[in-house]
């Protein structure tokens, strides 16, 4: 008897040792998921390359004040800047197009950082110049990605990002000044697609890769009106879209606070997630 019950003993513990080597090796293998976020700036620089409107009297000034040894010893620089509202990466206001609407000012904050998504129609864009992005467009991306979330921040990618700053390839043309406008010749937003993000999605801003929201050929801007008067701002000449996924990032958009502006320039970036296994230790 005394035979048997030392064999049990051993028994038991040789068992409860390869069971304790279980779940020892489970815990080696466990993964855990941390979150790394990676920015992406999305701003073109602005200096003497910057684009503006065709009929726009003057573009981007940085003159230099001083640039050199100080009376007391020591370097020092400063330069002053002159542009318009609407050039290079900036931001349409709603009172750019909404009379009462709000200026750059007083956007909420809200209003300019949240979760993002990409529309890629970039390869109907680049077969047509006049391509305008179409409800059919957002729809596709819901049923390829899911459904876009109330309050989100849309970005379409048309591809006309890889020509910035040659003037002539992003706009459709090279010449300045009123007699240029009748020649513009890029993608934009169709005023349906425009009544659809209000409407349904009421989305907190809107930006894309090229000069306007509107597309180049437009003679009334009702996509601005649109989604202006709905006090819904835009981006416009947003850069790197092509580094972005189509989704899960956040945006971040901070304009100059100009008070009483139609626009202004913007700084505006990305925050992807990613994701990463890590062997839990």
């Amino acid at each position: 008897m005394k035979k048997n019950t030392q064999s049990f003993l051993i028994a038991s513990i040789l068992l409860f040792l390869f069971a304790c080597g279980k779940k020892e090796e489970k815990r080696i293998e466990k993964k855990i998921i941390i979150k790394e976020s990676n920015l992406i700036d999305l701003t073109y620089t602005f200096d003497s390359t910057t684009l503006y409107w065709p009929n726009n009297v003057c573009g981007f000034e940085h003159k230099e004040d001083f640039n050199g040894t100080a009376p007391g010893g020591y370097y020092y620089s400063s330069y002053s800047i002159c542009t318009p509202e609407h050039g290079g990466t900036h931001i349409d206001a709603p009172i750019h197009f909404a009379e009462g609407g709000l200026t750059v000012e007083s956007i909420p904050l809200s209003s300019l950082s949240g979760r993002g998504i990409i529309v890629d129609v970039s390869e109907k864009a680049l077969k047509n110049r006049d391509y305008l992005v179409t409800v059919a467009d957002l729809q596709e991306w819901e049923k390829a990605n899911g459904e876009i979330k109330t309050g989100t921040i849309i970005l379409f990618r048309t591809g006309y990002g890889q020509f910035y700053p040659d003037r002539e390839k992003y706009f459709g043309s090279a010449l300045k000044g009123e007699a240029a406008i009748p020649l513009l010749h890029f993608p934009g937003i169709s005023p349906e697609a425009a009544t659809w993000l209000v409407k349904t999605k009421k989305a907190k801003a809107v930006g894309l890769d090229t000069p306007s929201m509107d597309y180049g050929q437009s003679k009334d801007f009702m996509t601005h009106r649109i989604l202006l008067g709905a006090n819904i701002p835009g981006f416009e000449n947003v850069a790197n879209l092509d580094k972005l996924p189509l989704k899960g990032f956040e945006i971040i958009a901070l304009p100059m606070k100009i008070g009483g502006g139609s626009g202004a320039p913007l700084r505006i970036a990305a925050s992807v997630m990613e994701e990463l296994d890590e062997l839990e230790k």
